[in-house]
């Protein structure tokens, strides 16, 4: 393809690695699950509606703390957690107005029924829709027979995950998997530390306050949550491993709260400010500040460029025995084809020198097909088979 850039790059392991990953109940988090659930109930709405989906992006949302004051055997929440969802949403199609206030909240009240166990949506929350029609020029370049960008943007990928990032996701479905028999709450924040073979695990756990009937249920589940993450840990190849949970407690001060979330009247949120497209925040790599999530399925390439690219690099990796590891980057440009990025960059990691290079007809081949299967990965993302936080 036209654009393409192979480049070489060291094969050698860092000596430091550092990997974050924020749980579905961070503040963040749930913006990123809001907005893309957004997103997704207008796809069904519109394609219901006029058979096909039009233009939206509500990738803009904001999550305010309430007030809450947790005790064992049940707190309560004072004042409701506030959140924002705002973005440009085609409201009005032929005569036809699309509800879309009463669409945005109906869509959040459900996704945090279901994400959170212990938050009563209707009562925990206040939700208030900002949704406005995008520009006639955005919904016009929408609109046009081909997919055509609708931003310039950048999308980055690459694989394989480390044995430090898979050993983070695979504590966080470890944890979740036991989560609803315990006291720990989906607000889980994972923060991995390795040198050379050392590694410090650091996890925040909001521990749910009805579950528990005082300071030693509290220290138990604490403990259990060490246990853990020390078992998935060895079971990773890591024996070294140090772990400390809810580092800040204190006698006086303890990470309880009543709805599982430190959003009840802690922490704040907003789109974009968590996990990448893959499930975690890795500074050592390469990384796009796009938020995926909420972004339309079909022309904005915020959202499509970054999972094309990380499917890129898996491809490679799956297909090269001589490659260890490929990063992909693709820059697009507002107004051309989705299929046609202005720039493609693979940075190959290989065993033998010279077999990026040598490799580059089959790249080319790989990152060819990728682009011709964007138009319909549509539907994988309407239907949420891809994950994006």
């Amino acid at each position: 393809m036209r654009g393409l850039v192979v480049t070489p790059i060291p094969v050698d392991e860092p000596a430091v690695e550092i990997v974050e990953r924020k749980g579905v109940g961070h503040p963040d988090s749930l913006c990123d699950g809001l907005a893309e659930g957004l997103s997704r109930v207008l796809c069904h709405t519109y394609r219901e509606r006029y058979g096909q989906i039009l233009h939206h992006n509500v990738d803009k949302a904001l999550l305010c703390a309430g007030r809450a004051v947790p005790a064992f055997g049940g707190g309560r929440v004072e004042t409701p957690i506030d959140i924002y969802l705002a973005g440009r949403a085609t409201s009005e199609l032929g005569g036809q107005t699309i509800p879309l206030a009463d669409l945005a909240v109906d869509a959040a009240e459900r996704w945090l029924g279901q994400t959170l166990r212990a938050l009563d949506p209707r009562r925990h929350v206040r939700i208030h829709p900002v949704l406005r029609p995008g520009s006639m020029a955005m919904q016009d370049l929408f609109s046009r027979a081909e997919a055509l960008a609708n931003d310039t943007s950048i999308g980055v990928g690459y694989a394989p995950l480390s044995r430090l990032e898979t050993l983070v996701l695979a504590l966080d479905r470890a944890i979740a998997d036991r989560r609803p028999v315990t006291a720990w709450g989906e607000d889980l924040k994972v923060m991995a530390v390795r040198m050379g073979e050392a590694v410090e695990l650091t996890l925040s756990c909001a521990m749910i306050d009805r579950t528990l009937s005082g300071v030693d249920d509290y220290r138990a589940a604490t403990a259990a949550l060490e246990d853990l993450a020390l078992e998935v840990a060895r079971n990773a190849g890591f024996e070294a491993c140090n772990v400390a949970v809810n580092a800040a407690d204190r006698p006086k001060s303890l990470y309880l709260t009543v709805t599982g979330t430190s959003a009840e009247s802690a922490d704040d949120g907003q789109v974009g400010r968590g996990n990448r497209i893959n499930g975690l925040i890795t500074p050592s790599r390469p990384m796009s500040l796009e938020a995926a999530a909420g972004k339309n399925p079909v022309t904005h390439v915020g959202k499509i460029y970054n999972v094309a690219c990380a499917e890129i690099a898996q491809e490679i990796v799956d297909a090269f025995p001589q490659v260890v590891s490929a990063q992909c980057v693709m820059v697009s440009r507002i107004g051309r084809p989705i299929s046609e990025p202005a720039l493609v960059e693979l940075k190959i990691a290989a065993y033998h020198t010279g077999a990026a290079t040598g490799l580059r007809h089959q790249f080319e081949g790989i990152v060819d097909a990728a682009l011709a299967r964007l138009p319909a990965r549509t539907d994988d993302f309407v239907s949420g088979r891809i994950g994006l936080f």
